[in-house]
């Protein structure tokens, strides 16, 4: 059975799998799908399109599949996958795809810290931890198991490798590969 906050809001819409917690003023929208084992602390948006797996935490403020910051995006109908076992923090911002890939996905068993922002199309693996107010621009790929620190940008289109390291307060335009340890100071392969 689901615990509801009287002061959330579901739309009837929405499907609820078995055993949610959903804080006080949590807004959940129509076109959600939200699995088993789920908690969504006080304040927690989950917006049209979003696709949730089972036993995530969402923490205050957080905000799932939101309207795309991309001006083609034109009203499509898209999605916003979130895996099982995430740990999804304080003011994290996860977009829904646009008419490019249609869909972004989040993979299981990840940390996102506070204030994270997961742009449009983006694919995110399983195993990561990105760090607090990290900005993953448009259609980034991250592999499995790589570790981003906080204030990281990444621009649009890049892809980072699977088990990297991300030096904090940096920023790059460019692809990043598996077994790299990456910041201001040289480039490092740790294989």
């Amino acid at each position: 059975m689901n615990q509801i906050s009287p002061l959330a809001y579901v739309h009837p819409e929405a499907k609820l799998g078995d055993n949610n917690i959903i804080g006080p003023f949590c807004y959940i929208d129509r076109n959600v799908e939200i699995g088993d084992n789920n908690v969504m602390q006080n304040s927690v948006t989950i917006h049209v399109g979003a696709r949730i797996g089972n036993s995530n935490e969402f923490f205050p403020g957080a905000s799932i599949s939101t309207k795309p910051q991309d001006l083609k995006f034109r009203g499509e109908e898209t999605i916003c996958r979130v895996g099982d076992n995430n740990s999804i923090r304080e003011n994290v911002t996860i977009s829904r795809g646009t008419a490019s890939r249609g869909e972004t996905i989040v993979g299981s068993n990840n940390l996102l810290m506070e204030c994270v922002h997961v742009a449009h199309d983006c694919v995110l693996g399983s195993g990561l931890i990105i760090g607090n107010s990290t900005k993953l621009a448009g259609e980034v790929v991250v592999d499995d198991n790589a570790i981003i620190s906080a204030n990281v940008l990444c621009h649009q289109f890049c892809r980072i490798g699977g088990y990297v390291m991300i030096q904090g307060g940096c920023r790059f335009s460019q692809d990043i590969p598996p077994f790299i340890i990456a910041g201001k100071e040289p480039t490092k392969y740790c294989g």
